[in-house]
């Protein structure tokens, strides 16, 4: 039988006694893996054994792609009309809400992450993702389109199948939200990996799934490690599309498996290494403050976040003051303090990889203006950091960080900021602050990004679409967007009495 986590939480920001099943979702059952092996899972903020979770095998997916096309085929897909897939999520969003604070403490324990912003952030976004798609269930169509009066033609958007989901650590619950949200609207069956180093949201998201009456199948989530379960998911025969949100390395390999399987349909949302525009005319306080939202949110572990900071000459001495002032005032520590904004990375391999980029930009030369260090003796914390004296070459300018680490650089002007912020293989995010509305539109047209933001960053809606340029994804997330993601679109010929 699969081990239960159970965990008495005593904080000030959620007290109560948390209780469930950590098996493989299968087939709306939680059960042990074929190997009966498990995983450990690490509180971050001390290095600590949470608890255990069953660990899947490519067997595992076979035995959870058999159930998701059986579900496909009987209960689901074409066999259950938009009207019942919309009542579903909608409970499922409702059991979320009541569900939120043990969820945003679970996302807090096992990701490192604040428990404010765990619930006003990621379980507030997804559950407004469910209830986004929801209203879509019952709206996906076609078209009917006009050829001859001989014939009636018209296209349907059919649900594509089984469909492989793989998530990252960095938005446990919010990522598996945005992955799960258009798959579900459109009518497809779902086998899910949640990372290895965060699962306990997705496992309890499944026991609210059993509780909103999804039927068995529909929904499988598998705990497991990349190499051996992610590789089984993009790799399968059955499996006729893979969705993937992580690191552009992986997400190659990726495409790589689908394509030498059976030339699935993929989306990749990939990393970034955003440019953050201010220009003299910004308001400044206002551009502080979002910049260090911008790269220092969820720990600097955000695929958009704000980590190339362009200043224009004539604030950069006066905007260098007052970020690193603001920098130095960031609360690190307890993820359940209530004055906390950073709590740990979230894991120690992420903390190495971090703290391996802060040394290679000492060691290139650039200048720590703050922070550079571990912070305390305990978990995984690094200290919010700021390099100037940075050039095109470094490392931490070239290569995403996921960490709380900023270059801070001076431009000129629009064409020398708009050189320098492209020059890079990545094109997620960006952003421009500046009170002139015409600079502002023509510097985010000319940003080769998927998403601008402007006087504004890391802001995201259910109902907008969220992607990335060059090495950054393909597809989108989001929106009416995603919802091409799931479907195939099937063209019928109907002859009205045309005789050969």
């Amino acid at each position: 039988m699969p081990s239960t986590f159970t965990h008495e939480f005593n904080t000030p920001a959620f007290k109560g006694k948390v209780s469930f099943s950590t098996g493989l979702f299968i087939n709306g059952q939680f059960v042990d893996g074929s190997d009966n092996t498990t995983i450990d899972v690490i509180n971050p903020t001390n290095g600590k054994v949470i608890t255990t979770v069953s660990e899947a095998t490519p067997k595992d997916v076979d035995i959870a792609v058999e159930a998701a096309q059986k579900a496909f085929d009987t209960v689901w897909g074409l066999n259950a009309p938009g009207a019942t897939r919309s009542t579903l999520m909608g409970k499922l969003a409702i059991l979320m809400q009541e569900n939120a604070d043990e969820l945003a403490a679970l996302e807090a324990s096992d990701n490192g992450k604040t428990f404010n912003f765990a619930r006003n952030v990621d379980v507030a976004g997804s559950i407004d993702c469910i209830r986004y798609y929801a209203g879509w269930a019952d709206k996906v169509t076609g078209q009917v389109l006009e050829t001859t009066e001989a014939k009636l033609t018209y296209t349907r958007h059919e649900p594509i199948g089984v469909v492989g989901q793989i998530i990252p650590w960095n938005f446990p619950l919010l990522m598996m939200a945005w992955k799960l949200g258009p798959a579900l609207a459109c009518g497809n069956t779902i086998v899910l990996k949640p990372s290895e180093f965060t699962p306990l949201t997705a496992i309890k998201m499944c026991h609210l799934m059993n509780e909103a009456g999804f039927p068995p199948g529909v929904i499988n989530v598998l705990t497991g490690y990349g190499g051996t379960t992610g590789h089984a998911i993009s790799s399968h025969m059955k499996i006729e599309k893979v969705a993937f949100t992580g690191s552009t390395l992986v997400g190659r390999k990726i495409m790589e498996s689908a394509a030498k399987s059976n030339l699935k349909n993929v989306t990749l949302e990939l990393g970034g290494k955003s440019p953050n525009i201010i220009f003299d005319d910004a308001d400044l306080e206002q551009a502080v403050n979002w910049a260090a939202f911008g790269i220092f949110f969820n720990h600097g572990q955000t695929c958009c976040a704000g980590s190339r900071i362009f200043v224009q000459e004539g604030i950069y001495d006066e905007f260098l003051k007052r970020f690193t002032e603001k920098t130095r005032s960031i609360k690190v520590g307890d993820p359940f303090a209530p004055d906390t904004f950073q709590g740990p990375q979230v894991s120690e391999v992420q903390f190495n990889r971090i703290m391996s980029y802060i040394e290679s930009g000492k060691q290139a030369g650039a200048k720590v203006v703050v922070g550079g260090e571990r912070q305390g003796t305990e978990g995984y914390f690094i200290q919010p950091t700021v390099f100037t004296n940075v050039n095109p070459s470094m490392k931490i300018v070239q290569e995403e960080i996921f960490g709380p680490v900023g270059v801070v650089i001076k431009f000129k002007d629009e064409d020398d900021v708009i050189k320098q912020a492209n020059d890079t293989v990545y094109g997620l995010a960006s952003a421009v602050f500046t009170q002139n509305l015409n600079r502002a539109i023509n510097t985010a047209h000319r940003l080769k990004a998927g998403t601008a933001w402007i006087n504004c960053v890391n802001s995201l809606n259910a109902n907008v679409p969220f992607g990335g340029f060059k090495q950054s994804g393909i597809g989108r997330e989001l929106g009416e967007y995603a919802l091409h993601n799931y479907t195939s679109v099937k063209a019928v010929h109907v002859n009205l009495g045309h005789k050969m």
